[in-house]
């Protein structure tokens, strides 16, 4: 059985999209109006990590793909999945997001392949425009005989047999309906795209204002403007580039407190819920290396859970809904600070300070999926991960 016509044409915007796929390394073919390559530097993988044009590039947490920068003669892109172990243990998912985080579409099989290479689809031109095709297509000969079907010269010692064709696969593309809700952080977009700030219905937990941004390059002070009035406020921070980032609250006495982010997670984005202090101005040491920027907002401003969330680093958020089940899907690295990823929550009803009585749902190191119970809302999420993820919300069964 092949895929639906369901999975055919679906429209994305023509912006710098990123690709990700779960649990397998990523790859892309640049075709002709041939449907071949026309050369192997139309190859983007690990060991050829950037198209000669600059609009497809794998990157820490994705491929990037520069929709209008795309040379007028390559009419489709085509995005595979694989995997050195010579299969996939759980269905991987492939997602493609916005600069702004938010989601463009997101394609999955129905089941685990047990191939080590998939073509996923493809982003093909129309009428100026882009659209998406799922191709569901399973590779038994990997990685080679993905590329070789497309024109691609392998090395002598990676030729692989002559195959009937590759192998269909069943899987189910999404696209959110209506216009994508404002999203977060992309990595190696900077500064990050401001969100418009819109109130919550029904939501209490700290003080309106308006929003207070700062940026700088370095080691720095900021004083927040005295219009940000005392009680919860929404701090965040985005970083360019490597290297040590850290953010502490200063006290009374122009000392630390203790810090609201300290991490070595490459263009760090993060959001924490913090105390604005009463009888004098909210202040922060900034430890950083390249440029920077700092936003002070209502709590209100937080990115909400509502469907499926995408993100990057340690984020606070809201959930407003009712008791539900929430999937994690973490995608960082060992190597960045052992993968350390963690979710607490605490209920906001009747309360006016930030409380110290959270609960802890889940801790672990490195890439996961894992489902956590939650409370009906209206709650905050402290979440924090060292690399991309995604949360989604589960109906009950």
């Amino acid at each position: 059985m092949g895929h639906s016509e369901k999975n055919k044409g679906h429209w994305v915007p023509s912006v710098a999209l990123r690709a990700r796929i779960s649990a397998a390394r990523t790859a892309a073919l640049l075709l002709d109006g041939s449907g071949r390559v026309r050369g192997d530097a139309d190859l983007v993988f690990e060991g050829q990590p950037a198209h000669p044009s600059g609009a497809v590039r794998l990157g820490p947490s994705g491929l990037d793909l520069d929709l209008n920068e795309v040379e007028p003669a390559v009419e489709r892109i085509v995005i595979a999945g694989w995997s050195r172990h010579g299969g996939f243990g759980e269905p991987p998912v492939l997602d493609v997001v916005a600069p702004d985080g938010s989601t463009v579409l997101s394609y999955t099989p129905t089941e685990a392949p047990d191939v080590p290479a998939v073509a996923f689809g493809a982003f093909h031109r129309e009428a100026g425009g882009w659209k998406f095709d799922a191709l569901a297509e399973g590779y038994g000969s990997g990685l080679p005989g993905f590329v070789t079907a497309y024109g691609v010269e392998v090395a002598e010692d990676e030729r692989v047999p002559a195959l009937a064709g590759p192998v269909p696969l069943t899987g189910v593309v999404k696209v959110p309906g209506g216009a994508p809700a404002p999203g977060g952080y992309l990595p190696g977009y900077f500064p990050p795209p401001e969100r418009p700030y819109q109130p919550v219905d029904g939501w209490e937990f700290g003080p309106a204002f308006e929003p207070f941004t700062a940026e700088g390059h370095g080691h720095q002070v900021v004083t927040v403007d005295a219009s940000v009035p005392p009680g919860p406020v929404l701090v965040e921070m985005a970083h360019e580039g490597e290297g040590w980032v850290s953010l502490h609250p200063l006290g009374k006495r122009n000392r630390d407190e203790e810090f609201l982010f300290a991490t070595a997670l490459p263009d760090f984005r993060g959001s924490k819920i913090h105390e604005a202090p009463e009888g004098r101005p909210l202040r922060f040491r900034v430890t950083a290396p390249g440029r920077w920027v700092l936003r002070v907002k209502p709590v209100a401003a937080a990115r909400r859970v509502e469907t499926v969330l995408h993100g990057y680093g340690a984020e606070a958020l809201l959930y407003t809904g009712g008791e539900t089940d929430l999937q994690i899907d973490f995608y960082g690295s060992l190597e960045i600070e052992n993968g350390y990823v963690s979710l607490y929550t605490y209920e906001t009803k009747g309360r006016t300070t930030v409380p110290n009585d959270d609960r802890l749902l889940m801790t672990a190191n490195g890439k996961l999926r894992r489902s956590v119970p939650l409370s009906a809302g209206p709650l905050v999420l402290r979440y924090y991960a060292t690399g991309p993820w995604t949360l989604t919300v589960r109906d009950f069964d």
